[in-house]
Formats: structure tokens, sequence, C-alpha cells
């Protein structure tokens, strides 16, 4: 067996743009997740049950079932109702909806692993709950919220291969495109197999520089005023 590296010469502008657009679609998808991952985190955690219950259910529909069956949903159900979108419009936001999931759970569980006396503290001061939740329970839950962000981010790229399966032309469907043209298997998928892992690399890389930092930051709140002072100096 032998590795045919002119497949990949001549086909380097397939990869390059199905690359474009998997990076494009989770840059997106991520950025919609988390808010709202945020907003069903906060629900869940509510004390109203009215917000309580349906932020549940949706976390409980969406990780209970598989990916690929929610993008079809969304890429041929929505039209059925009149509201029609194009591939890459349902794939983002079927990757948002779904990725969305995972982040309120990883957000809920960090907020939770802060002490409670944090927020019972900051209310019996007169602080208004949203405000302590960003000043007082937001910074102290980064390092705890960090390392399961890191595994939703990059579940959350290796989940948009499935968006070739509704046209999307990412990085898969670039792969399908090579392989029809050269019949090249094992040089197409291994194209794209190691730019997705140069891609989840990237991420781990990044998301493991904010984690250290994190507990930096951590470990400098925790020292004696003393220890701070002279870390400043």
């Amino acid at each position: 067996m032998r590795f045919d590296l002119s497949v990949v010469m001549d086909n380097w502008h397939v990869f390059a743009r199905g690359l474009a657009v998997t990076v494009a679609c989770c840059a997106l998808a991520i950025a919609g997740g988390l808010a709202l991952g945020l907003v069903v985190a906060l629900s869940r955690i509510s004390r109203r049950t009215s917000l309580r219950a349906p932020a549940s259910l949706y976390v409980e529909i969406i990780r209970d079932t598989p990916f690929l069956v929610q993008a079809f949903l969304v890429y041929f159900l929505l039209p059925r109702f009149g509201l029609r979108l194009g591939a890459m419009t349902a794939g983002v936001l079927a990757l948002a909806v779904y990725a969305g999931a995972g982040f309120a759970e990883s957000i809920r569980g960090a907020i939770l692993s802060v002490p409670r006396g944090q927020m019972e503290a900051a209310r019996a001061t007169g602080m208004p709950r949203l405000l302590a939740m960003r000043r007082i329970v937001a910074p102290q839950m980064m390092g705890y919220l960090l390392p399961a962000l890191t595994n939703q981010l990059i579940g959350t790229i290796k989940e948009s291969s499935v968006l070739s399966i509704i046209t999307v032309p990412e990085l898969t469907m670039a792969s399908s495109i090579v392989l029809g043209q050269s019949f090249a298997a094992i040089e197409a998928y291994s194209v794209v197999a190691l730019l997705y892992w140069l891609l989840t690399i990237g991420v781990a890389l990044v998301m493991g520089a904010l984690e250290r930092r994190a507990l930096r930051h951590r470990r400098g709140l925790a020292g004696p005023p003393q220890a701070r002072a002279a870390g400043r100096e």
C-alpha cells in the first residue's frame, strides 16, 4: 500500500474549503451553544418550576437522542412548518442546540461546585442574585468549568462531521468529494483525520492555557495579602 501524495496536492483546495466551513460552523455553533447553555443552566438551578422543568426536559431530550436524528429533524422537519433553512444554517442551528445541552450541564455543575456560603454571604450584604452570580460565583467557577468545557468543545468539533449528511460542505463532505474523484480512500480520509486532530489539539492547547491561568488566579486569591502584594511587586 502506497500513500499517493499527489491526491492531496491536487485536491488541497477541496480540503481547505471543507476546513474553513467546519471552523465557521463550529465557531458559530459554539457561540450559540454557550449562550443557550448559560440560559438553560441558570434555569435549571432556578427555584421556579416554570423555568426549571422546561430546561431539564430540553437537556434530557437533546442528550438522550443521537445528533444525527436531531440534524435530520432540523433540516427536514422545519420546512413542514414553513421555516426553510439552507443546509449550513440548519447545520449550525442543530449543532448549537446539541452543544447547548452539554454546555448547560457543564456550567450548572461548575456553579454548584462553588460553596453555597459564597452566594449566601453575598446575598446577606444585599447584593442582587444576578450580580452575585457575576461577581462572586462566576470567577470562582471557572476552574471547575474549563476542564468539562474542553471536552464539550472537542465533542462539538467531532460531531460537526455529521453535518455532511445534510449536505453541509465541511471536512467530511470534502473527503467524500475527493474519494469520488480519485477513489483514493486512504489519502482522503487520512487528510481529514489529520485536520480534525489538529483542530482538536489546538482547542485542547488553548483551553489548557486558560486552565493554568485560572489555577494561578485561584492560588493568588487563596494566598495571604502579603504574598499577593509581594507578587505584584
